[in-house]
């Protein structure tokens, strides 16, 4: 019988890829508003190179960015105020577009009227993810001591530990377990290592082309697809209506 159903947030409960996007472009708009003398695209495609050589966990992505323009992009600036312009527009944009997948709100929504423990096994910083859990406004859907936040518990993905200790912490068999996810390598395979039910969603294409070294149990489109299988295979007692 499955007990408890676990997400992944980035690219599971919401859009991290266009929210980024967004994000940054009104970074960099905001900068050159503030005097920054540079073309917008190739700020932004510097601006892309800072957060994979430094992760986007990094906190100083606009201080690097500037280290690296030349001299005369900044001449005559005070570089403190053309960060502070690039992190206001990124926070103003995260206050009014960080938003959830409509299918996943409403699906946690009905969730939360069944027996299932729901959680979350997440990758990132402690205070970042659960800041994006109320942003979205999912966390009164959630189990609150369901939640793992790898930098809070001490392991990152794609360790299995970290999915052994969220079953464990919770006194179930990892086979009473779900988790749902979308990248192969560090969602699926790591929760089959210790034999949790998986399901890899491939929403609008992402990810579709990338392959673990093990399958899912279930792949699904959308949580409206998910539903279905916990409906259908699970004999969960899914409310249709609320």
């Amino acid at each position: 019988m499955l007990k408890a159903i676990f997400f992944d947030i980035d690219n599971t409960l919401f859009s991290t890829r266009d929210f980024a996007k967004r994000a940054r472009a009104a970074s960099v708009d905001a900068m050159i508003q503030a005097g920054l003398k540079i073309d917008r695209e190739l700020l932004i495609a510097e601006l892309a190179e800072v957060v994979r050589e430094f992760s986007s966990n990094y906190d100083k992505h606009f201080d690097k960015l500037l280290l690296r323009l030349p001299r005369r992009v900044t001449r005559g600036l005070n570089s403190s105020l053309i960060v502070a312009a690039g992190m206001v527009a990124y926070h103003q944009t995260k206050f009014r577009y960080l938003e959830p997948f409509e299918d996943a709100y409403e699906v946690l929504r009905r969730l939360a009227r069944t027996d299932l423990i729901r959680g979350i096994i997440t990758e990132g910083l402690e205070v970042k993810q659960a800041e994006k859990l109320v942003r979205l406004k999912v966390d009164e859907y959630l189990t609150p001591h369901a939640i793992f936040i790898s930098h809070q518990i001490g392991i990152s993905k794609p360790n299995p530990k970290l999915y052994q200790r969220a079953c464990g912490d919770l006194n179930l068999r990892p086979a009473e377990c779900m988790y749902v996810g979308d990248q192969p390598e560090l969602d699926i395979d790591p929760a089959n290592a210790i034999g949790m039910v998986t399901v890899r969603i491939l929403r609008e294409g992402h990810n579709r082309d990338v392959q673990g070294a093990t399958e899912p149990d279930h792949e699904v489109e959308n949580f409206w697809d998910l539903a279905e299988i916990l409906k259908d295979q699970y004999e969960v007692a899914f409310p249709e209506v609320i």
